[in-house]
């Protein structure tokens, strides 16, 4: 993350994709030809065996931008003779001695200098969401505080920042140029191995793996491991394409599958870090489905592409803006629309005021509706967004298309069942109305009470019934 015959392989492919002849694949002794003017200046200035360019020297450039994060925070002691061992009248009456309630819990990561003046850094959101200490290790061993400047739970992407002199920052580069097939490099601190850099290719685009709500992720082949995360996938050029974020692992380690964060993506997102140390993301008030071959061809289309309109809500952007229910959305702003996380995706990086163009089909005709971006108070938010304890669940703003007619209160769309959301006791479905005996009539009003890490009372109707679950 043998490695000599893996870079050697990697490379070989690599030259041919940049004009290399196919001596170098039928392994003929014929030096092969370099068409140096599809390289870059820095391959081309390295010294070469068999005919072949260096990475080296870029990497030199490169590699002192991207830093180990380690992480210090508090998690929860689960006591394992059960919970009744936590109630200190019972420990008192047997004479138990307390125990702590916490303790501390250390973590690895990588990040990305993307402003030396300043000292930013972008990394994962899951690298330092809980964290209480951050600090950072630059190539040359010196070590830094880091102060969180924002983080965004729905894109995994956050923003630290240190204060030191004499840091070298990656050029973000423009990853909407990737191609399937483009050579990348992935630097990090797989394992805790420091200044570590993978050779591979762009396996896939536009990837949506079900993590989060905004997701449009780079797959690659080159090994992404624990430790990766908020580091950079760079390309020929040393410019910063991606920031690795997961796996598609059944052991947790790399298997040939993993997903970066697009840099574009990532760009938009840090500038309302940096700018509000939050992200308010937009909505047009659409609900939709993908498009697949069997609904193609009940409405009439030549191919199974776009989406199309299931839901547009009430008084909502897109219903001022005239989308109707069964218009078949083509395009986003220019973009192709593959499916409905996508769209989501594209809405949901402009900022409220700014305008999407979409381009749709109504009963087979061509057409193209402006809708103005709203802001983000029916959307959905990940559970870790609000509150430590409801990691792992999606909650939405009830309607009567998710309840059963009562518009009043948020609910549990999804959830993980081995999460933290649903050790609690929350289900799907459920419907929250009150949090610490105040009425909740909204997402914005839900997100409000649930912030930070204290206990929640949450007032939940199930089915038919009620009852109250108490978050510690």
């Amino acid at each position: 993350m043998s490695r000599h015959s893996l870079l050697n392989t990697s490379l070989a492919a690599a030259a041919v994709g940049f004009g290399i002849t196919a001596a170098v694949l039928s392994l003929s002794t014929t030096a092969p030809q370099v068409a140096h003017a599809d390289l870059p200046p820095a391959m081309l200035a390295a010294p070469s065996t068999g005919g072949l360019p260096s990475l080296a020297p870029m990497l030199r450039e490169t590699m002192p931008a991207v830093v180990n994060i380690s992480v210090t925070s508090k998690v929860d002691v689960q006591n394992p003779l059960g919970p009744m061992m936590d109630d200190p009248n019972f420990r008192r009456f047997f004479g138990i001695p307390d125990q702590p309630r916490e303790r501390e819990a250390q973590s690895l990561g990588s990040g990305t200098i993307v402003d030396a003046a300043k000292g930013y850094i972008l990394t994962n959101n899951h690298v330092v969401a809980d964290a209480d200490d951050i600090k950072v290790r630059l190539s040359d061993d010196r070590e830094f505080a880091a102060k969180l400047i924002g983080k965004d739970p729905d894109s995994d992407l956050a923003v630290i920042q240190i204060k030191a002199e004499r840091l070298k920052a990656l050029t973000i580069g423009n990853s909407d140029a990737m191609q399937v097939g483009d050579f990348v490099v992935a630097i990090g601190s797989p394992f805790g191995l420091r200044q570590t850099a993978t050779t591979g290719i762009v396996s896939g685009l536009g990837r949506a793996t079900g993590g989060g709500n905004i997701e449009d992720f780079i797959q690659t082949d080159a090994s992404i491991n624990p430790g990766n995360s908020g580091g950079a996938l760079i390309n020929l050029r040393g410019e910063l394409v991606g920031v690795p974020s997961q796996i598609l692992s059944r052991s947790g380690g790399n298997i040939g599958i993993g997903f970066a964060i697009p840099a574009n993506l990532a760009k938009s997102v840090m500038a309302q870090l940096i700018e509000t140390g939050s992200v308010t993301r937009g909505r047009i008030g659409v609900q939709g489905q993908d498009i697949t071959p069997e609904l193609a061809k009940s409405f009439g289309l030549p191919t199974a592409r776009g989406v199309v309109v299931s839901r547009v809500v009430p008084k909502g952007p897109a219903d001022k803006a005239g989308l109707k229910v069964e218009d078949i959305i083509l395009r986003a702003n220019g973009r192709e629309v593959t499916d409905f996380s996508q769209l989501r995706t594209v809405i949901g990086l402009l900022r409220v005021g700014e305008k999407v163009e979409l381009e749709i089909l109504r009963e087979g005709k061509p057409k193209t509706i402006s809708v103005a971006v709203g802001k983000d108070t029916d959307g959905a938010a990940s559970g870790s967004s609000v509150h430590p304890k409801l990691q792992g669940a999606t909650f939405a703003a009830a309607d009567e298309s998710n309840t059963d007619g009562d518009a009043r209160g948020v609910v549990v769309a999804k959830i993980d069942p081995r999460s933290a959301a649903a050790r609690t006791g929350l289900r799907q479905g459920d419907v929250i109305i009150g949090v610490n005996r105040k009425p909740v009539a909204d997402m914005e009003g839900f997100t409000k009470l649930t912030q930070g890490k204290g206990d929640l009372l949450l007032h939940v109707r199930r089915g038919e019934g009620a009852l109250f679950l108490l978050v510690q």
